[in-house]
């Protein structure tokens, strides 16, 4: 009975064994067998078709290896334009009308009338149109009169569009870290280091997020520095003689005015230093009668 049980065991073992390699050797068997007896037109067609992979894999390749497009750049644009025009007035209406038409804001405007120093009457507008109109807007501009100068600058900020989006990424990622940790913080120590910290971060987000919007807006939208310059100078209108006279009429009471607070203040001096005019007087009246007695007769007669 001893003997009975290890048997068994070494035979299964054994059976199992064989098993393995038969069905290894009946796996392998068939894969041998017809790469044996692959006809020739077979192995010609396999040829092909392994040949076919290799030009599909060299295409694939060639593909990949191909460069990658550059991605279109991000450009804040800015013109300036001046323009010899015969109404300065209707002009700056035009423009009005012109911005409203292409969508696009007005910043400033500064008009001159003619001065002594300068006889023209000009203007200098700014305003922004968003950049796909910039040229349309450009030709709208330049059908109001005769163009002096012209010019356009183009700077090109994607790259530094590209490192504001990275750093605010890896800012969101490191507040979003943070915020874990403080949620799983244990000691009031713990929590407020932990607070400062993500205040900070939330900080340079705010700060960077606000620079990316307004370079983003920059270049979406692109500016205008329009100057006007009347064709023919303009001399100031002769003012009505009403006007004149009311001017001269106002001079005049401003001088009598001028004149009587004058005497006042003369009078108040007057006043206020007459003491020592009544000293001086008596000192002269006095010196006077003393020459006068003390003097001989015979150089008076």
């Amino acid at each position: 009975m001893n003997f009975a049980w290890p048997l068994p065991r070494k035979s299964a073992l054994f059976v199992s064994a064989l098993l393995g390699v038969v069905f290894t050797s009946c796996a392998s068997a068939p894969q041998d067998f017809a790469n044996k007896s692959l006809p020739p037109s077979s192995a010609e067609n396999q040829l092909a078709s392994q040949t076919a992979a290799n030009s599909t894999g060299n295409v694939a390749q060639k593909a990949e290896a191909a460069p990658v497009p550059r991605a279109r750049p991000q450009l804040i644009k800015k013109a300036t334009m001046k323009i010899v025009v015969n109404s300065v007035e209707q002009s700056i209406d035009a423009v009005s009308q012109i911005i409203e038409k292409q969508q696009g804001d007005l910043i400033g405007l500064n008009e001159r009338q003619p001065t002594k120093e300068n006889s023209r009457h000009t203007a200098s507008i700014q305003l922004r149109v968003p950049q796909n109109l910039l040229e349309p807007t450009l030709e709208e501009l330049a059908k109001l009169g005769t163009i002096e100068s012209r010019n356009i600058t183009a700077e090109d900020v994607g790259d530094r569009l590209v490192d504001f989006q990275a750093r605010l990424t890896n800012l969101r990622k490191t507040e979003a870290n943070l915020q874990k940790i403080m949620d799983r913080a244990g000691s009031v120590r713990d929590v407020l280091s932990v607070a400062q910290e993500l205040s900070q971060v939330r900080q340079s987000i705010e700060q960077i997020d606000a620079q990316l919007k307004n370079l983003q807006n920059q270049v979406a939208y692109s500016t205008i520095t329009l100057n006007f310059e009347a064709a023919v100078s303009s001399t100031s209108p002769q003012r009505a003689v009403g006007s004149q006279i009311q001017e001269t009429w106002n001079k005049s009471t401003q001088s009598l005015g001028t004149f009587t607070v004058g005497l006042l203040k003369l009078g108040i001096w007057l006043m206020v230093y007459t003491p020592y005019l009544l000293i001086l007087a008596a000192g002269v009246y006095g010196f006077v009668r003393w020459r006068r007695t003390h003097t001989p007769r015979e150089n008076r007669g």
